[in-house]
């Protein structure tokens, strides 16, 4: 009994030390040297930097830029052929001659929500929606503060974050109005095929490669809006467009991105075989979606990849089933 007493006072002691050590590792009574600190820390950020870009990212990236022009030489031209509506009062859009009737317009102001949308002519920025960040010199500079937002340029973010991974982007590539199609001429199913065979390809390639980048390059995204920012620290632009009201005064709350915040799939009702010419509102619980750009290429006579069919819902039921009497 002595010997167990002794051993636990020699246990309860020997934790004691080894608890006062582990503290006084972190909480010493030395004063600590902030400018020596702050050297310390630049010091290791210049470092870092000299990691990038990384050389094995860049026929990833340059991959990238490829994709994106033939994505949008694609759009361009099935749009020509297939009409792309967009509502006038909320960014629903719809690809079809004649807008569905389903109710969920979000409204604006002072109108009432949930009604049937107001459709206009749409185009190609509202099957891919342009998203731009702030041009960085390169990825470890300064902090951009809010009274510097005008002295940097705003390009889109895929290609920012490809001239980060060291691609070298094109004027076609910075400038989307250079991407218009002015005419098509007219195009037979099979070259209609094709050219939605290849906007497809090119729609996949863009995704997965943006997704290799993310997970080398830090992205950044405001988690109450849809600003992007591809640098390792989020900008100071008070930009943001969500409780303006509160103390924040439109500073963002920045996080992680991931690829549908650089490159939006803009989800839109998909019309099957089954379903009526004009989608009605009783059976807005049987439709399916898909991305714009998947639901476009259908439209041209390509069969969607298997991982789009569940939310499809390709076999489903057109509508609600009436009961017999």
């Amino acid at each position: 009994m002595a010997m167990r007493k002794k051993s636990r006072e020699i246990f309860n002691l020997n934790l004691k030390s080894s608890r006062q050590n582990y503290y006084g590792r972190f909480y010493s009574s030395k004063k600590v040297d902030l400018r020596q600190l702050r050297s310390m820390i630049h010091e290791r950020i210049e470092n870092r930097a000299k990691d990038y870009p990384i050389k094995g990212m860049l026929p990833v990236a340059q991959e990238v830029l490829n994709s994106r022009k033939f994505l949008i030489r694609g759009v361009s031209i099935l749009t020509k052929v297939f009409p792309v509506l967009a509502c006038k009062f909320c960014p629903e859009v719809y690809v079809g001659e004649k807008g569905h009737l389903i109710q969920t317009c979000c409204g604006y102001r002072r109108f009432a929500k949930n009604r049937v949308h107001e459709w206009i002519i749409g185009g190609l920025n509202d099957i891919l929606v342009p998203v731009e960040t702030f041009h960085l010199q390169h990825m470890h500079q300064d902090v951009i503060r809010h009274h510097q937002r005008f002295d940097f340029e705003r390009v889109p973010a895929v290609v920012e974050l490809c001239w980060q991974a060291g691609a070298v982007p094109s004027e076609e590539d910075l400038c989307p109005s250079t991407h218009n199609i002015e005419g098509v001429f007219p195009l037979s199913p099979d070259e209609l095929r094709l050219i939605a065979n290849r906007t497809l390809r090119a729609w996949e390639m863009l995704r997965e490669g943006v997704q290799k980048l993310i997970l080398a390059y830090p992205v950044k995204v405001c988690k109450h809006c849809s600003e992007v920012h591809v640098g390792p620290f989020g900008h100071k632009v008070r930009i943001c467009g969500v409780f303006k009201y509160e103390s924040r005064r439109g500073a963002h709350f920045w996080e992680k991105a991931q690829v549908d915040d650089l490159v939006p799939p803009k989800t839109v009702w998909h019309r099957r075989p089954q379903d009526p010419p004009v989608l009605l509102n009783e059976g807005k619980d049987f439709y399916g979606h898909a991305p714009a750009v998947v639901d476009l290429c259908i439209k041209a006579g390509v069969i969607a990849p298997l991982k789009y069919h569940c939310a499809m819902k390709v076999q489903g039921l057109s509508g609600p089933v009436k009961a017999k009497v």
